[in-house]
């Protein structure tokens, strides 16, 4: 494509290989893994200068109890960031199973489509010639007699 076309998008590329998508979302995942090392070590700090700002007359409690929105509105930030790095790891892999789904979807319904060709078109088999019989005694196969005690009749079981 063009780089001076009006329509030209550099993600647009990207997007178009499942290589590129994981090498573009493991950099937008290196960045942001970096900013959460950050983050984290101002959430220390930050917890550390609150809870020693003290206001004369104040108890022991009183300023970890005014420090605890500031600590919890930064944790939430550091969870939501890891699970936006999680989600991204995620969506690389989704992106390269899509890929293989595609690829595989043709080869299973070309095996579909023979498999439906064999059941409209089942090969034809001969009979297989009968062997003579003798007329000697008849052959017990096990189904000729009785299938319950209650076929018996009058015989007695073993």
């Amino acid at each position: 494509m063009n780089s001076n076309d009006p329509n030209h998008s550099p993600l647009r590329d990207v997007a178009q290989s499942p290589e590129a998508t994981a090498r573009y979302l493991a950099d937008v995942q290196r960045v942001l893994l970096d900013i959460g090392k950050n983050l984290e070590t101002l959430a220390i700090e930050t917890r550390v200068h609150l809870r020693r700002t003290h206001v004369e007359g104040d108890r022991w409690y009183h300023a970890r109890l005014r420090a605890m929105p500031v600590e919890k509105a930064l944790g939430q930030v550091l969870r939501n960031l890891n699970s936006l790095t999680e989600g991204l790891e995620k969506s690389a892999y989704k992106r390269r199973a899509h890929d293989e789904a595609v690829v595989n979807t043709a080869k299973e319904r070309e095996e579909k489509e023979l498999e439906r060709q064999r059941k409209k078109n089942p090969p034809v088999l001969q009979a297989a010639p009968s062997p003579p019989q003798q007329d000697a005694q008849p052959q017990n196969s096990g189904y000729s007699g009785p299938a319950s005690i209650y076929d018996l009749g009058k015989r007695e079981s073993a």
